[in-house]
């Protein structure tokens, strides 16, 4: 590793509903990265844990990401299902107490390879569960 090296940031550009198959929570979670650095930031995978209104709904992992050339930024998209159980016990809190939106903390780690720190990046927010107009 360099001594000049910066730790790229990440940030969550999207968090959206997004359609599924067989009637499971799916969701297409929009990041970017950017890297201060002269080197290329080659992405080698990215592990993620995401949580609705306090229910861990989601853990997955992804390595079919961009490399992110010196002094660029680049955007990726994940999709991810969420797990059976914990999606029946948040629609059963949702049907409980109806909402236009909920809360969401999403936990990523970055792995850019062996000479490079890991990157950990957590953000929270909120979404709507009305479906975007057209």
């Amino acid at each position: 590793m360099r001594a000049d090296y910066e730790e790229p940031a990440v940030t969550v550009t999207s968090f959206n509903p997004a359609p599924s198959d067989g009637g499971a929570l799916s969701f297409e979670i929009g990041l970017r990265v950017v890297n201060p650095n002269r080197d290329p930031l080659e992405l080698q995978g990215v592990a993620y844990t995401i949580t609705l209104e306090g229910h861990k709904l989601i853990t997955g992992v992804s390595k079919d990401l961009p490399v992110i050339e010196g002094y660029s930024e680049g955007t990726f998209k994940l999709l991810a299902s969420a797990s059976l159980f914990e999606a029946i016990q948040l629609l059963g809190d949702l049907m409980n107490n109806p909402k236009d939106r909920i809360s969401y903390e999403l936990e990523t780690k970055l792995d850019v390879g062996t000479f490079y720190p890991t990157i950990r990046v957590n953000n929270s927010g909120e979404i709507s569960l009305r479906p975007p107009r057209q």
